[in-house]
């Protein structure tokens, strides 16, 4: 990948559920991209509602390259533009640090692959929405990549060779 042309800060709304399970005391992801950043320290409580606290996790940045153009393109055309969230345990307090947030879909998908990282796709604020457009407009759509048909082989062509006299290894 190039390095980055635009960076968008943003800020990580995560959640916190009481586990109804064995093995967790409680459910941790991402549920909301703030647009900018808050004057709120990391890890502020902002909610609370029974078994569940919402915390400004902190703050991160969305990095746009110029060769994602088009994975940036096809998002803002979903029904539902997203942003993906990442996030890795820390074996303290707070539980977890913020990872990495992108706009790209197959990045998003990627981060999905490898081990215990929590990751979701969450709504893409609308001042988010506009920046990313702003920056794909300034990058032409690609030409798809269009596979070339091959000739048909003529069987008569083939037929026409003249006499081969010989074992083919003695024709050199």
């Amino acid at each position: 990948m190039s390095a980055p042309v635009r960076y968008i800060p943003v800020g990580v709304v995560v959640e916190r559920r009481k586990a109804i399970s064995q093995w967790a005391e409680f459910l941790w992801r991402p549920v909301a991209i703030l647009a900018g950043l808050p004057d709120a320290a990391p890890w502020t409580p902002l909610a609370e509602d029974g078994d569940t606290v919402t915390y400004y996790a902190g703050p991160a940045e969305i990095a746009l390259y110029r060769s994602e153009a088009e994975n940036y393109r096809r998002n803002l055309r979903s029904e539902t533009p997203t942003i993906w969230v990442t996030m890795h345990a820390k074996g303290g307090e707070p539980p977890f640090a913020i990872a990495g947030v992108t706009a790209d879909p197959a990045e998003g998908e990627g981060w999905t692959e490898p081990g215990q990282a929590i990751v979701e796709a969450v709504a893409m604020p609308e001042i988010v929405r506009d920046e990313i457009a702003a920056f794909v407009s300034k990058y032409p759509a690609q030409q798809s990549f269009v596979k070339r048909q091959r000739d048909r082989v003529d069987p008569e062509a083939l037929a026409r060779r003249g006499p081969q006299i010989g074992r083919r290894d003695e024709r050199r």
